[in-house]
């Protein structure tokens, strides 16, 4: 399972994935509350909490990872989320930071239930900023997303050697997935992987339509 893998891996991982600070300044307020799904060890939460962002909310279904956060940053709300369900009324976040989550969930249907969990909580105009890998192009990619395309029905889902399903994306299927948001920017970058590959990642800024 994707949960074990993490709590195994919860002391030893680090992120590198950057939060583009002038661009969430410019669109959210310090007096805003944030949610950071799939907060992992609170890296980015701490970024947010050192330029002036109080109001901070972190879940993620790593109970180990979350146990790792609180730890190192004991100052910032970070919760365990057994399930699906973001345990959180409607319409009550300002801002959610969705960082390298999507490619972590590689099932349609779990994405789909996830996007409509942000939906919920997310307040009408309220604004998200996504960040994930798409599907290379390179003959390294290529390879790995033919290798499984017929086990997960989906060119861009692969297994990692350590035992991850992982799920790299088309700009159409992010732009189909995020159509209830009017995109403010879209920026790609290349990024490294957190096995130490290359590959180039989109950083979306979005808010909820009205």
């Amino acid at each position: 399972m994707q949960r074990d893998y993490w709590n195994k891996n919860a002391l030893t991982m680090n992120f590198t994935t950057s939060l583009d600070v002038g661009q969430f300044q410019s669109m959210v307020s310090k007096d805003a509350l944030v949610l950071d799904v799939g907060c992992g060890y609170g890296r980015t939460l701490a970024d947010l909490y050192g330029i002036g962002y109080k109001r901070l909310i972190g879940v993620d279904t790593s109970g180990e990872m979350v146990k790792r956060g609180k730890s190192a940053y004991p100052y910032i709300d970070m919760r365990f989320q057994k399930g699906a369900v973001i345990d959180l009324p409607e319409n009550y976040v300002d801002a959610v930071v969705l960082f390298g989550v999507l490619c972590c969930t590689p099932e349609s249907n779990d994405i789909k239930a996830l996007i409509g969990e942000i939906e919920r909580v997310l307040k009408p105009g309220g604004c998200l900023f996504a960040n994930d890998f798409l599907i290379g192009k390179d003959l390294r990619n290529s390879l790995r997303y033919r290798k499984f395309e017929e086990k997960y029905k989906h060119y861009g889902t692969f297994e990692t050697d350590d035992g991850l399903v992982l799920r790299h994306f088309s700009e159409q299927e992010l732009n189909e997935l995020l159509g209830d948001f009017d995109i403010v920017s879209a920026v790609k970058q290349k990024c490294r992987e957190m096995n130490g590959g290359v590959n180039i990642s989109v950083s979306i800024a979005a808010k909820l339509k009205l």
